[in-house]
């Protein structure tokens, strides 16, 4: 069965069942109720988020997140995008976001992606909100091969996939858009172990 079957027509509080807790973090798709959490983490972070993001810009609103909800709640339905918030504290603050997109059926690979909000940036957030849903594409979505692809000069998200153990690739001219042009990404890799 592949995963757009298997969550068809699941209640979105079913999806309850692909939430990871590590210590004070917890990781779960996001809802329709997260979008004024999501909101207010996005507009916490405007300014950074927006240098690396152009879904981001300080004019971000509530409808905006919304948007974002319903977007990842028709991806869990249809199996083509999954995304998750990052949950932090005992009062469950939203501090980010972690998705796996790009999703190859014939390849079982996907792309893995994430963003933390400044105040929780260097505490190991992105790393192990990463590697809880690194997990879950492998243990629960049948993913064999994750890529994690970013810009040179992001430092914070090559950290990040090193700590994985990812495996840095190759370096490809103009697969990414940035800031409205072509820009060279860094390719890293994380396998299912056999």
């Amino acid at each position: 069965m592949d995963r757009a079957a298997a969550l068809s027509g699941v209640p979105p509080g079913a999806r309850m069942r692909f939430q990871r807790r590590d210590g004070d973090l917890l990781v779960r798709p996001l809802g329709m109720d997260d979008a004024p959490a999501l909101y207010a983490a996005v507009q916490d972070s405007v300014d950074s988020l927006a240098y690396w993001f152009p879904w981001c810009s300080p004019g971000y609103s509530l409808a905006d997140a919304q948007a974002r909800a319903i977007r990842c709640s028709l991806g869990w339905t249809r199996g083509t995008e999954y995304g998750f918030a990052i949950f932090k504290g005992a009062d469950r603050v939203l501090v980010g976001m972690v998705g796996l997109s790009d999703l190859h059926d014939r390849l079982h690979s996907a792309n893995l992606g994430y963003w933390v909000g400044e105040r929780h940036r260097g505490e190991g957030v992105a790393t192990r909100a990463a590697s809880m849903v690194a997990a879950i594409a492998f243990g629960q979505l049948g993913l064999v091969r994750l890529e994690l692809v970013m810009l040179p000069h992001n430092l914070a998200s090559r950290r990040v996939a090193e700590r994985m153990g990812a495996v840095y690739e190759e370096e490809i001219e103009g697969r990414l858009v940035f800031q409205g042009g072509p820009a060279a990404a860094l390719v890293y890799a994380l396998a299912r172990a056999q």
